[in-house]
């Protein structure tokens, strides 16, 4: 058995003059050691009472927005390379706050994941994408698959087979035409289980795709034992192509990768021409991103897919 220590500090009288005070201040210290990594000690400031003040106010706020329906979904088109068509639809989380306008994703996912909120959202994403898809089918776009991003925390804690179960059953969107996304982070824990639910989901009809591929195991002794669909290649690759030739060989590699084992690979955050053309000189299946179009509301999105 190995123990560490992280501390909290807080010193009388700067910090407070009785202990009750001293005791809550060098308790908001300790959260803001831990953060910083644990196994480490910090010292209370007047900062660290702000910035737990504007935590608290936000996790109240994030509830209010689950409740009062506040969250939009916007979709970027996923677009196959060969054809130039919309294929497909990556589904996003917009948090439109009636005081302070959008909110970004990665200012209040972290949050919602940290206080469980996680799992509410998860559903209702879900839930909304599966609303959105059929009411597309109905206007005649039959053959647009939908991708929902799963949290590894969503992914641990709820029953995600029971839940698009409920969301198709109810919403009447169809099995084949929902793909949700996994980061490579969150299947590497606990493989055995994760591979028994990765079954389950692809015996309902699921599509499955690995996101952000490339930033973490990327392994062919772990990516061969999931039923994926679809290898998501990081933005980060992309972005400095055809300027790095280390970024250009990882990406090539990559889609070599996934043509061997019978993936589609889709190259995210794809925004000039150059990129394009090195993509599809390399057999890239789909890509997404700024040079087709930024993600748009249900309605431009709509628009969009007459258009294409």
């Amino acid at each position: 058995m190995f123990s560490g220590a992280s501390i909290g500090i807080s010193i009388y009288p700067e910090h407070g003059d009785n202990p009750e005070l001293l005791i809550d201040h060098a308790d908001t210290a300790l959260y803001h050691a831990k953060d910083a990594g644990r196994g480490r000690f910090a010292y209370f400031s007047d900062d660290l009472t702000h910035a737990v003040r504007e935590r608290i106010e936000l996790k109240t706020r994030l509830r209010r927005a689950i409740t009062n329906h506040e969250l939009r979904l916007y979709y970027q088109p996923q677009v196959d390379i060969l054809t130039g068509k919309i294929i497909g639809a990556e589904a996003l989380i917009r948090w439109f706050d009636p005081e302070n306008g959008l909110i970004p994703p990665n200012f209040f996912i972290p949050l919602a994941e940290e206080t469980g909120l996680i799992e509410k959202i998860g559903e209702w994403v879900v839930y909304e994408a599966c609303r959105q898809g059929k009411i597309w089918m109905d206007l005649g776009i039959t053959e647009l698959t939908i991708a929902v991003n799963v949290s590894p925390v969503q992914f641990r804690r709820c029953d995600l087979n029971e839940l698009v179960r409920s969301a198709l059953s109810d919403t009447g969107f169809p099995a084949e035409r929902l793909e949700l996304e996994l980061t490579e982070s969150g299947l590497m824990e606990n493989q055995e289980k994760v591979v028994a639910i990765l079954n389950q989901l692809r015996a309902q009809g699921i599509r499955l795709a690995i996101d952000d591929f490339g930033t973490g195991y990327s392994s062919l002794a772990y990516l061969k034992s999931f039923p994926v669909n679809v290898l998501k290649i990081d933005k980060s690759f992309i972005d400095d192509i055809p300027q790095l030739k280390d970024d250009m060989e990882i990406t090539a590699t990559i889609i070599a990768m996934g043509k061997i084992l019978g993936f589609k690979v889709l190259a995210e955050g794809v925004e000039r021409p150059e990129q394009l053309a090195f993509l599809e000189q390399k057999g890239c299946d789909i890509y997404q991103g700024y040079i087709k179009s930024k993600p748009l509301p249900a309605d431009d999105f709509l628009k969009l897919l007459q258009a294409d």
